[in-house]
Formats: structure tokens, C-alpha cells, sequence
């Protein structure tokens, strides 16, 4: 199966990061090159760009897509967060722009075989690194009915969290859970049929399943400080989410580095001595148009937000 993504918010992302031609440039999640493609086609001379992703088909995808800029383009397999040893070992100690695209890959949902996807009867896999040791079939059937309660209602933010869990707990005293189709049945019955009208019973759930699986929220708090460090003056770091608890990560930690400020309100002026690394550039994330909206479907929930790093030394008040 081919790896093909729609890239979203393509010219939203590539004016965003306001690229100079001799830049250097972090394509975090690189998927199918579609942004990195656009932003590798404006460089020259000293130009560079690296492409991160964990995922191996997507490294094969975007090593054939970005061959006319070899001479530009450094690949890496990695996860973002890992984002500062990838620069160490490049010789790359500041970069002019990061681009991070959250959503999951048009090739991962549709391909049967990676187990992201409750349209196909699959093993319950969903690992984004098949180096990974955590899938989702370890997930549902390790996993305390506390635990899976949990991550089903903060992750998926699933009114029927608990009702789910113990239906999993249940079930799996019989029989170990392995595909798809069999977690759909126990969702399923775990939800009222009311309630199961508009949208499929098994969503919320395997979003949750995914970003555990991936540790996708943590990494992404554990990485918005670092990649603002490594911006130079003038640098920015967009990044495009896809639910609100990724959205929420993102506008909350932007606001925080723009301003770090921990005195109490009352106070005249700032002496925590917290500075400002820059700026939010995107008061309100941009969304897809109507054009884009129309052309990709997948890409309603998208929003983009954007950072400016600014040395400037100040206060965060």
C-alpha cells in the first residue's frame, strides 16, 4: 500500500514559518513529505531541512518524494521529542523554523494491517514505532479497569468510560482480546443504542487507545519548551493538532512561554526574573477553508497555532 497523505493546512503552514531561503528547517512528524516537499522546493544554497518520524514507512515515503532535494535533506527515524540529540548528531545547534502535523497519516488509518482503524477486522496494534513494546492489544488486556477507565475518559473524553472498561475487564476474563472487530463488539454493547446513532461507538475509544499507546500528549508537553530553546531569533514553531486536548497542550504552553510571569497580579512589576521567549503569533488557530475543507474531509478538526521565539530578554510581564 502506498503511503499517501493529504497534507492540511499546506500554504497556511509553509507562510507560517516565514522560511528564508538559506534556513535550516525541523520537519518533526515528516509522514509522506507533503509539507517538507514545499518547504525543501524554497531552499538554496546553505538551506537545509530535516525530516523526523518514527514511523518506517513513512521514512521510505518521504526518502522517494524528497530525492530531487537530497542535497538539502537529512532523514531521520526518531520520535520529535528526541528532537535536540537529532540536531547534536547533525552538528545543528539552533534552526529558523519546526513544523509538527499531529493528525495521523491517511496511510495509517487506511492500512488494515496497523490496527488504527475500528473500519477494519485487524490485531489491535496501533503503534506509530513498530519498535514500540506497548500496542493496544496489550493495552485492553493488561490494563487495570481503573487504568482503562482513565484513559478512555481523559483521552477519549468518553462519557461511558467506566461503562467500557468494565465491559473490556469482563470479556477479557474469558477470552484474551486480539482485533479490531471484537473491541468494537464489547464498545458497542457497553454504550446505550441511543447513544450510538451519530457517530461510531468505537471512536472516542480508539483514539484514547492510540495516544497511550504512543504517549502522544506527554510527548508533545515535554517537547513545546525544548523546540522554542532551539529556535534562533526570529524562529517559529507551528504546530497543527487535531482533537482539543492536543489544542489545549498548545495554546496553554505557548501562552506560558510568551508569558512566564509568576508574580501575583497586583504586583507593579515583574521579580520572578521568568522571561518571555517570544510570541503567539495566532491569537485564534487558523482553520481550513471551505476550499480545503471540500478537497479533505480529514482535515475539519485540524487547527494551526504558531510561535515566534524573540530573544529579547524581557520580563514576562
Amino acid at each position: 500500500m502506498e503511503f499517501s497523505h493529504v497534507s492540511v493546512l499546506l500554504n497556511e503552514c509553509i507562510e507560517g514559518l516565514n522560511i528564508k531561503p538559506e534556513g535550516i528547517y525541523v520537519d518533526g512528524t515528516l509522514g509522506g513529505a507533503g509539507h517538507s516537499s514545499v518547504i525543501a522546493s524554497k531552499l538554496t544554497g546553505k538551506g537545509k531541512l530535516i525530516g523526523i518520524d518514527q514511523d518506517k514507512d513513512a521514512i521510505e515515503a518521504a526518502s522517494r518524494r524528497l530525492e530531487p532535494f537530497k542535497d538539502r535533506v537529512s532523514i531521520v527515524r526518531n520520535n520529535y521529542c528526541n528532537i535536540k540529540t537529532v540536531l547534536d548528531e547533525l552538528g545543528i545547534t539552533k534552526v529558523d523554523g519546526i513544523l509538527l502535523d499531529l493528525g495521523v497519516s491517511s496511510y495509517q488509518l487506511d492500512n488494515e494491517e496497523r490496527g488504527f482503524s475500528y473500519r477494519f477486522d485487524s490485531k489491535l496494534d496501533m503503534r506509530m514505532d513498530d519498535r514500540s513494546t506497548l500496542t493496544a492489544e496489550k493495552i485492553v488486556n493488561e490494563y487495570s479497569q481503573n487504568e482503562l477507565a482513565r484513559i478512555i475518559r481523559d483521552y477519549g473524553e468518553d462519557k461511558f468510560a467506566n461503562n467500557i472498561a468494565k465491559h473490556i475487564v469482563n470479556y477479557r476474563k474469558n477470552k484474551h482480546i486480539e482485533t479490531t472487530f471484537e473491541l468494537n463488539e464489547i464498545i458497542k454493547a457497553a454504550i446505550p443504542a441511543k447513544m450510538r446513532a451519530d457517530k461510531h461507538p468505537s471512536k472516542r475509544t480508539y483514539q484514547a487507545l492510540r495516544i497511550e499507546c504512543n504517549s502522544e500528549l506527554d510527548v508533545l508537553k515535554d517537547s513545546i519548551a525544548q523546540m522554542i530553546d532551539l529556535l534562533n531569533d526570529d524562529g517559529r514553531l507551528c504546530i497543527i493538532t487535531f482533537h482539543s486536548l492536543e489544542d489545549r497542550i498548545v495554546k496553554t504552553l505557548f501562552k506560558k512561554e510568551e508569558n512566564p510571569c509568576t508574580c501575583p497580579p497586583n504586583f507593579p512589576v515583574c521579580v520572578c526574573g521568568q522571561k518571555s521567549k517570544g510570541k503567539v503569533i495566532t491569537g485564534k488557530p487558523i482553520l481550513p477553508t471551505d476550499e480545503e475543507l471540500k478537497i479533505n474531509s480529514r482535515s475539519a478538526s485540524a487547527k494551526l497555532r504558531i510561535f515566534e521565539k524573540r530573544d529579547g530578554g524581557k520580563n514576562g510581564r
